[in-house]
């Protein structure tokens, strides 16, 4: 038999796709619902029982449903203290501790279930049945703390209290946290069993050694009036920790305790003690506590043993970061000698000197090689031990790596010190070792002060010649020995050491040599002798500077025609500059030759040198850069000497040439101004065949 197929309905056709007026959004949907309450349910109708049949047929449907529910599962104890519950609101106290009981055997680690199940015990007043639910209880899981508290407190609510005092010393035989030590000592006390709290106390500190335990045992003992008894458990707990655990914390409450107690010294000793004994970087909190106490009961001198103890952590701190901080030894050194502890100081100096910069570069010694010297100035000045002061000093010499580089202060001081103690010869030999192994010119003028401070001249002239073997250029050295042969008055020997000089031939600074070899002569009157040296300096030199001294040492020589002479120097003078094309110099020396006529000249040879002054005009040339290209043009002065002039015929045909372009420039119209070529300083004259090859181009 053929089935016919199904039709589909018809949809029906929206004739007006147009939106509504009024839009309804799904908030609004919702809000109307609530509104109206649409979702709400009805209570069920109340059920009232009236008769036995009535309840026996309630109680069977209702024990008939939960018995389903824990037969589909049976590890849902929530279904199981309901089912005892309800059993308990009925008033069948029996079937509901059998439910409770079934439960257990399903689950008896569930914590709830015995809490609900000797809730139910209490509420009806089984108080055998409760305290064996809990002996049960507490026997299965002796870790849960709910069951101990559960059950003293129902053992002191019946007024049982050694039934709870027993209940308590069988949950301490596990030793459980330290809340629950708290609560016993509490309940003694509720009792005023201060005794039995103290032997409580005891057994706690030593289960748990916390440092707050013990500062409570001492609290407590204090509390109490037991005052030595609370000292005896501080002094139990200092010892029980010792030196390697000390704990800040309780060396305050001790100090505190003894401060309450007005004993002062013993809470000074007290934090003293600790500062001494415990890291400095956990005792901060001791630190301002000292320094409250001292403020509070000390004198002065107190209050400044505890900032110097703080200042000491700090800086202990910072060497710590950084061993090679050298300015915070010093300051911690500083620090340490204002004490006066001898050994202390010694110790502190011991720890900074070890610290020896990484690197052999002379910048990172220089800070430390000053905690040598402090440290051997203080053991010959504050501890006046003269051994240990000459081997700090060798110590550090023998440290130093002179074979890169060397101090000379250290070799000076180790002599200053070895001639204070009258020892001379270890002096001399050490100052000769040390120009053995690294001579310097610091070491040598200090060595050869040091004879002439003992008048040993011989011993100079020595040196002098030692110090001119290893630096021959050096023309201070050179001075500095005439200088002396000239004290000596040997002039003789000064001479020669000054020809000696000036002939070496190389030398760091000879304008300065020659100028004292010219003030030796000249103060000694030796005129002749100095003018010669001014000859033969400007016959290795022609500097303007040297013709000016010239000059002045002609005016300066008080004979009969000095001016005549120094103006001859002058014209001297320029005469060579002139020939070495030094305008700026000559310039100079100019100046000078017209201040030096102005004063002791007449008007014509005044008016002579101010003929010879020359113009200052303004140029331009052009700028190349490094690779030949032209960059442009710069402008620059330039002077013009009366005396070149007249060599140079040209120049005046330029400057004719250059009033002309000026008239032109005036008579000419303005466009062709601006078409011309003008005519530039620093070109040459090209038209009518005339060239100048020094100047310009026209």
């Amino acid at each position: 038999m053929d089935t016919k197929p199904q039709k589909m309905p018809k949809v029906a056709k929206v004739k007006n796709k147009a939106p509504a007026e009024i839009q309804i959004t799904a908030e609004q949907l919702l809000r109307e619902a609530k509104e109206r309450d649409l979702e709400i349910l009805p209570p069920p109708p109340k059920q009232k029982i009236s008769d036995p049949e009535e309840l026996a047929d309630y109680q069977h449907r209702k024990r008939k449903a939960f018995e389903d529910g824990i037969r589909k599962n049976r590890t849902v104890i929530s279904n199981w203290i309901k089912y005892a519950l309800w059993e308990e609101s009925q008033k069948e106290v029996q079937r509901s501790r059998s439910i409770f009981e079934r439960a257990l055997d399903v689950d008896h680690r569930n914590i709830t279930l015995w809490l609900k199940y000797t809730e139910m015990e209490m509420r009806n007043r089984q108080i055998n049945h409760a305290r064996n639910l809990w002996d049960r209880a507490v026997t299965i899981l002796p870790r849960a703390n709910q069951f101990w508290y559960k059950y003293t407190y129902m053992e002191e609510m019946l007024g049982h209290i050694a039934g709870a005092r027993q209940v308590f010393d069988r949950w301490m035989e596990w030793e459980p946290d330290e809340q629950a030590w708290q609560t016993y000592i509490k309940f003694e006390l509720r009792y005023k069993e201060i005794d039995r709290a103290r032997v409580i106390y005891e057994k706690f500190v030593y289960v748990h050694p916390d440092v707050k335990n013990w500062i409570k045992y001492a609290r407590f003992e204090e509390h109490n009036g037991f005052i030595s008894g609370a000292r005896r458990v501080y002094e139990r707990a200092v010892e029980f920790y010792g030196e390697e655990t000390m704990d800040e914390k309780l060396y305050i409450a001790f100090a505190k305790f003894e401060e309450g107690q007005k004993e002062h010294d013993r809470a000074r000793v007290i934090y003293k003690y600790a500062l001494d004994h415990i890291p400095k970087d956990r005792a901060q909190e001791l630190y301002k506590a000292y320094t409250i106490h001292e403020k509070k009961y000390g004198d002065r001198t107190g209050i400044e043993d505890v900032i110097v103890s703080k200042r000491k952590f700090q800086y202990e701190e910072e060497v710590k970061a950084n061993p090679t901080n050298y300015d915070a030894w010093f300051d911690y050194l500083r620090l340490v000698e204002s004490e006066g502890n001898l050994e202390m100081i010694r110790e502190t100096y011991e720890r900074a000197i070890a610290n020896v910069p990484p690197t052999k570069e002379k910048q990172f010694w220089r800070r430390y090689i000053y905690l040598w010297i402090n440290y051997a100035l203080f053991e010959e000045l504050e501890a006046e031990d003269i051994e240990r002061t000459r081997q700090v000093y060798r110590a550090c010499l023998e440290l130093l790596p002179h074979k890169v580089f060397t101090f000379t202060k250290m070799w000076l001081l180790y002599a200053q010190f070895e001639i204070r103690q009258k020892n001379l010869t270890v002096a001399r030999k050490t100052l000769g070792m040390a120009l053995g192994i690294c001579p310097k010119d610091k070491l040598f003028r200090g060595y050869i002060d040091l004879e002439i401070q003992l008048r040993e001249f011989d011993r100079c002239r020595i040196l002098y010649q030692k110090f001119l073997e290893f630096g021959p250029e050096n023309c201070v050295t050179w001075m500095r020995f005439a200088e002396l042969e000239t004290l000596l008055g040997d002039l003789d020997r000064a001479r020669a050491i000054y020809e000696l000089a000036v002939n070496q031939p190389r030398l760091d600074m000879p304008e300065l040599l020659w100028k004292a070899y010219v003030d030796f002569e000249v103060s000694l009157g030796e005129s002749e002798r100095a003018r010669n040296l001014y000859e033969r300096l400007l016959d290795r030199t022609l500097h303007v500077k040297v013709w000016m001294s010239y000059a002045q040492f002609e005016m300066s020589a008080n004979e009969e025609n000095s001016v005549a002479l120094a103006r001859r120097v002058y014209e001297r003078a320029n005469q060579s500059l002139r020939g070495a094309n030094e305008k700026e110099e000559r310039v100079m020396l100019l100046e000078a030759w017209r201040d030096f006529e102005s004063q002791h000249g007449d008007e014509e040879s005044l008016k002579s040198v101010i003929a010879k002054m020359p113009r200052r005009v303004k140029k331009r040339q052009r700028v190349q850069a490094d690779d030949g290209s032209e960059e442009g043009w710069e402008e620059f002065f330039d002077y013009i000497f009366p005396e070149d002039e007249a060599t140079k015929p040209n120049l005046k045909l330029l400057e004719m040439a250059k009033a002309w372009k000026r008239k032109q420039q005036d008579l000419e119209p303005q466009e062709e101004k601006e078409e011309k070529e003008g005519y530039e300083d620093g070109e040459e004259i090209s038209s009518a065949g005339v060239d100048d090859d020094n100047d310009e181009a026209l």
